[in-house]
This record gives structure tokens, sequence and C-alpha cells, in this order.
């Protein structure tokens, strides 16, 4: 069944220069994440899991894999209305302009979608790792009259300062709100959450950046108004005029902002019981359908990693790893916490044996290596008797094939690592 009710709008992000490199050729929600999966693939799934069917993406740089990924995964039947769409930034006669930012996205497309069958209007973001039932945020929504709701997370004081923090009334209806506020001021905006949360040092509700609007209202807070962004100007000015609910969410949930964040959430997959469950039968994470063979394993110790399908690895030892599609890993080497997004394509023998006399790598990682702290780009070519050890020690730097960023090395998409290098 469709959920009618509900049109989802999810906002692709600006350039995602926090997430550079991995952003240099592709736009945020279409970064690869666990292996196989794309950011954007979240958002998506969530929906579908909770029968809202109907989505836009909107998006404006680098949109072309991200338009790739979306044409070729998510197909429906010729006799259903439900769809994915992107509406990339556009000139009209009304816009000359990119996206200024959340809210004015949202209004340069209006004229797409205000015509839809829908009484709401979700807005969700394209960066973010959760696992959430909309549903039952719908259904608080109805239920208290709101014309808003806003997903709301408890969050300690450290991170309290990057959010939209929020206060409620007895009956959760927002009634201030405080964008990124001051560590000073933050006494004076803890909320009541539950003892769970308490335990944990938890006491400010922030904002997850997930809205549902009443459809009508949405329309009218965007047509005819020059505002840029929700969270900033939206939201602070529909609490004084606006019924507006705070849902809360305890579940995990984390903002894939910056190198650290990702690298952190692609980790902790590989942890015996991880934060987010890629084995959540209620909640499954869907994806481009590839037919790619099984991966193949010689003489390699594996210890807490998540491999993807289409590899081929020789390697001595993966730990606390995520190995991405058809990966190629030679023999001897090891790679310790580190993701390797993988490859776009195989190589067949003969690009192999062309490679090899001419004494240039080929894509994939080869023999005698060892690499820790590391996210390895799609295509890299990674050459034999290869040193990366990321950490702490390493500064921030940026060369023509790798990136080091907060101790993560990042070794760009397609770049070459000759043999021999050390870093």
């Amino acid at each position: 069944m469709m959920n009618k009710e509900v049109l989802a709008i999810i906002l692709g992000g600006g350039q995602g220069s926090r997430l550079y490199p991995l952003t240099a050729q592709r736009s945020k929600p279409a970064v690869p994440i666990a292996g196989k999966y794309r950011l954007v693939d979240i958002p998506i799934s969530n929906c579908l899991n909770s029968n809202i069917k109907r989505m836009f993406v909107l998006t404006q740089f680098n949109s072309a894999s991200l338009n790739k990924h979306i044409k070729h995964t998510y197909q429906f039947s010729y006799f259903s209305d439900a769809f994915v769409d992107i509406l990339a930034a556009e000139q009209t006669p009304e816009n000359k302009g990119w996206f200024q930012g959340t809210a004015d996205a949202v209004r340069q497309c209006l004229h797409h979608f205000k015509g839809y069958e829908s009484d709401y209007i979700m807005i969700l973001s394209g960066d973010q790792l959760y696992q959430m039932d909309f549903n039952e945020m719908l259904d608080a929504h109805k239920a208290s009259g709101a014309e808003i709701s806003i997903a709301s997370l408890p969050v300690n004081a450290k991170d309290a300062t990057s959010f939209g923090i929020l206060k409620t009334k007895e009956d959760n209806m927002i009634d201030s709100f405080i964008e990124k506020p001051a560590a000073e001021l933050l006494p004076e905006w803890e909320s009541e959450v539950s003892p769970a949360m308490k335990s944990e040092g938890k006491h400010y509700l922030a904002s997850m950046g997930i809205y549902i609007f009443n459809k009508d209202l949405l329309i009218n807070l965007l047509e005819g108004t020059d505002t840029m962004d929700f969270g900033k100007e939206i939201i602070p000015q529909s609490i004084e005029n606006h019924k507006v609910l705070s849902y809360a969410y305890e579940g995990y949930w984390t903002d894939i902002g910056n190198i650290d964040s990702f690298f952190e959430a692609n980790i902790d997959l590989t942890s015996d019981v991880p934060k987010f469950n890629l084995f959540n039968k209620g909640q499954t994470i869907l994806t481009r359908p590839r037919v790619l063979p099984p991966t193949k394993i010689s003489g390699t110790t594996l210890e807490k990693s998540i491999v993807a399908e289409g590899s081929i690895i020789h390697g001595s030892r993966i730990a606390n790893s995520v190995i991405g599609i058809r990966s190629r890993i030679g023999k001897g080497t090891v790679i310790e916490n580190c993701y390797v997004m993988g490859s776009n394509r195989f190589l067949d023998l003969e690009e192999i044996n062309a490679a090899r006399d001419k004494g240039i790598p080929h894509v994939g990682i080869g023999d005698r290596c060892f690499i820790t702290n590391c996210i390895i780009d799609k295509n890299a070519k990674i050459g034999d008797d290869v040193r990366i050890t990321g950490g702490k020690h390493l500064d921030d730097v940026e060369t023509d094939t790798y990136v080091v960023r907060d101790g993560i090395v990042v070794v760009k998409n397609g770049a070459t690592i000759v043999s021999g290098t050390t870093i």
C-alpha cells in the first residue's frame, strides 16, 4: 500500500566541501557507504519501508552519478504511482541562480510538486544515517494537531553546540529554538528526556533536520518570501505563529557531515553489534541490484570485516574494515581499520597483464601492502609494497593523489599510488 497523504523531498545538500575529496566528482547523496550502498539509499529506504513511495531528490552539484544511481535503482511498475525523481537546480524566469539554502531549494521546486495529491510534505536530508518508521512520526503529527513536526534527538553538551536546540512544553509543542548555541548558554536549554538518555548525559533536544509540514502551510511559508533556510529561518519564525511539535527519536542517527564522521560510521558497521543495523529485517536498506559474482577469498584472515560482492581477495589479513564491490587485494597485503570502496567495473586479465608489463599499478591494491586508518575511493590504483599509516600523528594535507583529514588518509577517486610509496 502507498501512503498518498505524504510527499517526500530529499535535500541533496550543497558542494559537500567537508566531505571532500569524496565529493570532488559526485554529490554528497551519491557517496558510497557500507561497501555497496549510496548515502541517498538511506532516506529513500526509510520512505519505502514506511510506504511513502513518491519522492523528489533535490540536487545541484555533481549530480551525474546520483542521477545514474537513482535511474538504475528505483524502478517501479508502469501501473504504479510510485517514483523517485531528481530535481536539479534550473534557471527559470523567476529564478536565475543556484539554490541558496534548504528552504530556497524547496521554494524553487514548488511548481514541480505542489500539484501532487498529498496533505503533508516530509523534508529529509540526503546525508544522514538512521532507520526510522516515518509512519510513527506522521501519526504523532496528526494526533497532536501540529502544523509542523520536527524529529528531535537527545544529545550531550559537547554535541549540542553543533545543532539547532529546542525546548518544549508539556504537550511536546516547541516554544523556543536556538541554532548552534554557545556553550555558556546551554544550561538554559536543558529538556526533560527519558531516564536512559539522562544516564548518557544527553539533556538537550537537537533538531535532526527531518520535518513534516502541512502542505498548505509550507506553500504559504515559501511563496512570496525570500527565506533561505529551514533551520535558521523557517523553523524559528514558525514557532511563534504555528503549532510545532517535537517528535522524540532515541534510535541511532548520525549526520555524515565530515570525513571523520563518515569514516567512523562505516567502521562501526564491522562491530559485533553495530549501531546501524544492516540486518534489520523490518528496515531493509535498498540499493541498486547488481548481477555480481560472489566474492572469492584465498589465504586471508578476516576479522570483524564486511566484504561486498564481486571481490577477489588474496591479502594476508583484513581487520575492522569495509571492503566494497569489485575490490582486488593482492597477496601478503594487510588492511586494518579501512574503508575500501572498490571499483566500478571488473578488469580483464589483458588489462592486468598490460599494467604489469608497463610496471604500473592496476585498479585495486597490490601485493605486500600495509594500510591502516584509510579510505580508498573507487577505482584507485595502489601498487605493490605501499605503506599507508593513518593516525593522529599526521597533519592535514592535500596532494594530487590523497588527502589527510583528522588523521584519516583518503586516497582520491581513480588516483595512482606507485609501488613502494609510504604515507
